[in-house]
């Protein structure tokens, strides 16, 4: 039997710009599917919703890929080995980018399932676009940390490595 593909859907990043950028292939995509693994249930279902799901909630698989639950993640490839196409969201951007779901696609490589990105929103690349930097060659060294003592140590620590 052959595998199923894992598609990475996109989320938007502000939720009153969500309907701007949903694109036919992505509406096309979600209403193929039945099945998602996901960071959180709740905002997930809604995003598919706005997007225009016309599956009832109530008849989609949706596995829960939180902070509590990512030791095991051969539970998140029984439909895929059955040959179902699964989609992969995470909170908000694209998944695997600075994101848990980055696991999720290692391990679909691993295991030989094709993965399919779809095109969305990128917090770390809008941040570029928008710096005005060449973005010939630049280096993500990860989210600041949101605790106001840590972020200025980070800061200062990516400070000095610059200088170098």
């Amino acid at each position: 039997m052959q595998n199923g593909t894992l598609y990475l859907i996109p989320v938007p990043l502000a939720e009153e710009v969500a309907h701007k950028t949903f694109t036919p292939y992505l509406v096309d995509t979600i209403n193929q599917i039945d099945t998602y693994i996901v960071e959180n249930s709740k905002t997930a279902r809604r995003f598919l919703k706005e997007a225009g799901l016309k599956t009832a909630q109530k008849d989609l698989i949706v596995h829960d890929y939180g902070k509590h639950n990512r030791t095991d993640l051969g539970q998140f490839f029984n439909e895929l080995k059955a040959g179902k196409d699964v989609g992969l969201m995470s909170e908000a951007g694209c998944p695997g980018i600075a994101d848990p779901g980055a696991d999720i696609v290692a391990e679909a490589h691993k295991r030989g399932i094709k993965v399919v990105p779809l095109v969305g929103p990128s917090s770390i690349l809008l941040a570029l676009m928008a710096s005005g930097f060449n973005g010939q060659s630049f280096a993500f060294w990860g989210y600041l940390p949101i605790d106001k003592e840590q972020r200025t140590k980070r800061i200062k620590d990516l400070d000095l490595s610059a200088s170098r």
